[in-house]
């Protein structure tokens, strides 16, 4: 029998877990369902740069001349104009630090931009991207006067099809998440914002997130080697950028509520992960006083919950000790100091809509970004007889759908989020264009271009036509003369409440009735996540699908731009589409459960989205990674390098070696290049993303390991170069607990795809 982590001590006798996880012996199955304990919390020191290690020198100073009370009064959340704000030390002029919603845009405030959501975002697959996105998102925040910026977003990664904040996400991939993360969070905190990166950790539902009456919240229970590979995984990237942040999910892991998880906050996060910044509850999520405090949590929102006084009469008393409250006030402050927050910083520019106030305009030119952004993550899946893009002699133009216009009051829900309004675009009624998700999540557009509004635009500029039916299930039949019948529809999805169907009978209903009517018919998804088409896909009238996000304020100029071809499109999916909504098996649903101690087993382990789909021999509709463009591509010439200089490949990172924010340094070492030539084999200017998948083993079939955007003109030839870490190519020892390297053969591709794989090759680790 194996000798398991101490994460996991019971042995689980179920052979559908065994089969899942492919232990040849039901022995060996980890069990879920136990949380060990990992005390003391490890006290920060700010030894990962000299940056970390000046905050920590100016934070442990101005903690010395702190009393207990106002130590403990930096460690709760008050009333304020922001969604969370923390004490403040006014004799010191340290300030109550300001946190708001949301990972794509100020939320709730006039003057702001509605920047795409995350999940679009990944969906462009382009590094520089991802960063400007998080660049321009931390200069609007900086703007406003706000400290923490509450994302970016690795949890959910996507386990659930239906999972109501997949959106919010950076993709069901954790290589892909990571590099957004990764990239994102330099971009808020080179703005000099501290980014919040969340939801730490496997919040990967939505039913029954908190405790109530039916009893206490679910409890995802997922063995330690899934919760490093996977849902760890891109956090690591979002670390060792130096986030100064993370925020602890909502529910029960293992059967330990996240924000007092002492493995995961003192175990994983702080120690083996070296976290130097603070660790922050979700808005009411913590659910003890001394068990969260002692576990690793910093501080409590959005008021001061089970601490205030009761926190001091612990330190007093001996519950907490006095150097976890110093570490506690430490860690909030090192963050502060680290951003160079101290050195002047805007005043507080969060007002609540319902008083009046003076606005302050934070937009900048940032719609040039969004509409950037939103055209490159739109995701071209069908296009025959190149009926994209449209020519010149396109100017009759029909549309129809509720998704092309605006929503006829799109302003309601007065939210509870810092005194702003929730604005939902397609609210489960149809009633108009979806730019963004719901929930706390959700941007708040300062306007709205929509599809009709810039179609109208282009068509008003041809001197072309345009006739539309934005209401009708069954449209008047198409005008004969019309070039192209344009369908718009949506899928909308939101915090609190996971998603019942990934398709909708009206809007299937609806492209159906268009295409019996119109010989080329291009339908336009605007999508939180997972849409499946199969009822209608393979009809010969459509002749263009496009998968078109959830793009922001400018959605009707990104879509548009790739319509008519100013752009091509280069998005690619960053899950995978089904041909039946059954083919997600358990990975389709939330776990409904009224037990009063739901419990949610991740026994399919590895295996999700791609990876579960590959191992099932699934055929999708449309894998991960897919998209299509407006020219062809050749790959050639694959090469595997050894990197001379790097560490040795021994199975084990050296133990001596200290611990940074981030994990072990030498994860992060380039151990191997992979190159490979691409080559614009058409006759339009495009933009190619080859993908690197590699086969572990011991582990899923494929991996994505590496991606690059490569703009190519007709007849034009780049190299693209993947390195590869050992992090990459190491699996997660339970025995041992570290990274490891395999003395084995290691597979290499690279393609369009997660199954169009152009080229392969192999390396061995000796």
């Amino acid at each position: 029998m194996k000798v398991l982590s101490p994460f996991f001590s019971v042995a689980l006798t179920q052979s559908t877990l065994c089969a899942a996880q492919g232990y040849t012996n039901e022995s060996e199955v980890p069990y879920y369902g136990l949380s060990p304990p990992v005390y003391p919390s490890p006290v920060g020191n700010g030894t990962t740069s000299n940056a970390w290690k000046n905050a920590y020198q100016h934070a442990k100073a101005i903690v010395s001349k702190l009393t207990l009370e106002e130590k403990v009064n930096v460690t709760g959340g008050f009333d304020g104009a922001c969604v969370g704000n923390s004490g403040a030390v006014p004799r010191l002029s340290i300030p109550s630090l300001c946190f708001q919603d949301a990972p794509d845009g100020v939320r709730g405030q006039e003057f702001v931009s509605a920047f795409p959501a995350s999940i679009h975002v990944a969906a462009t697959w382009d590094r520089s991207l991802m960063y400007q996105y998080g660049n321009a998102l931390g200069e609007e925040y900086h703007d406003k006067g706000i400290h923490v910026a509450l994302g970016p977003v690795a949890g959910p990664l996507g386990r659930i099809a239906r999972g109501g904040r997949n959106w919010e996400g950076l993709s069901a991939d954790p290589y892909l998440a990571g590099a957004g993360m990764g990239a994102i969070t330099r971009g808020i905190q080179d703005a000099g914002v501290i980014a919040s990166a969340k939801h730490w950790l496997l919040n990967e539902e939505e039913w029954r997130r908190n405790p109530g009456n039916l009893g206490e919240s679910e409890s995802s229970n997922a063995d330690d080697r899934t919760i490093h590979e996977l849902y760890a995984f891109p956090f690591m990237d979002s670390l060792r950028d130096g986030v100064g942040s993370v925020l602890c999910s909502y529910q029960r892991v293992n059967n330990s509520y996240a924000c007092q998880n002492s493995k995961l906050l003192n175990g994983i996060l702080k120690t083996e992960l070296g976290f130097e910044g603070f660790v922050v509850s979700d808005w009411e999520g913590q659910h003890a006083g001394v068990a969260s405090a002692n576990a690793g949590l910093d501080i409590v929102m959005p008021d001061q919950g089970f601490w205030g006084n009761k926190l001091t009469e612990a330190v007093n008393n001996g519950s907490v000790s006095t150097d976890r409250i110093n570490d506690m006030a430490t860690r909030i402050l090192s963050s502060w100091y680290y951003l160079d927050q101290n050195k002047g910083y805007p005043s507080n520019g969060v007002y609540a809509n319902d008083k009046k106030h003076d606005p302050v305009d934070v937009q900048g030119d940032h719609a040039s970004l969004i509409r950037e952004i939103g055209a490159a993550g739109i995701v071209l899946v069908k296009n025959t007889n190149n009926a994209l893009p449209f020519t010149n002699s396109t100017r009759f133009l029909s549309v129809y759908g509720y998704d092309a216009t605006l929503p006829p009051s799109p302003w309601n829900n007065p939210s509870r989020y810092g005194g702003g309004y929730e604005v939902n675009f397609g609210w489960n009624t149809f009633n108009g264009t979806l730019v963004t998700g719901g929930g706390s999540g959700g941007s708040t557009p300062p306007y709205v271009v929509s599809p009709i509004q810039a179609i109208q635009e282009r068509i008003s500029r041809d001197r072309g036509t345009l006739r539309w039916d934005f209401w009708s299930e069954n449209p008047t039949p198409a005008y004969v003369n019309s070039d192209a019948c344009l369908v718009f529809i949506n899928a909308y999805a939101s915090e609190s409440f996971d998603r019942e169907t990934l398709q909708d009978e009206f809007s299937d209903n609806l492209v159906k009735n268009v295409a019996s009517n119109c010989t080329n018919t291009i339908v336009v998804i605007h999508s939180a996540g997972i849409r499946t088409v199969d009822t209608w896909i393979n009809n010969p009238n459509i002749t263009a699908v496009l998968f078109a996000g959830l793009p922001g304020q400018e959605s009707g100029h990104s879509l548009t731009d790739v319509l008519y071809g100013e752009i091509a499109p280069s998005g690619r999916l960053p899950y995978t589409i089904a041909k039946n909504e059954s083919d997600y098996g358990r990975l389709l649903n939330s776990t409904i459960s009224f037990d009063a101690f739901p419990q949610v087993n991740f026994t399919e382990g590895l295996y999700i989205d791609y990876r579960y789909f590959d191992k099932e021999e699934i055929e999708p509709r449309f894998e991960f990674g897919f998209g299509l463009t407006y020219s062809t591509f050749g790959y050639a010439g694959l090469r595997v390098t050894a990197n001379n200089g790097s560490s040795s490949t021994a199975e084990l990172p050296d133990p001596d070696i200290a611990i940074v924010q981030g994990g072990h340094p030498q994860l992060w070492d380039e151990l191997y290049t992979v190159t490979a030539s691409i080559t614009n084999t058409g006759n339009v200017t495009a933009s190619e993303i080859p993908q690197l998948y590699v086969s572990i083993p011991n582990a899923p079939v494929r991996q994505l390991r590496g991606f690059e955007k490569v703009p190519l003109k007709a007849g034009q030839t780049k190299s693209v170069r993947f390195p590869l870490t050992r992090r990459d190519l190491s699996i997660w020892d339970v025995e041992v607990q570290q990274w490891r390297l395999q003395r084995a053969e290691y597979g290499i591709f690279v393609g369009a795809s997660s199954r169009d794989l152009r080229l392969k090759g192999s390396v061995r680790i000796q």
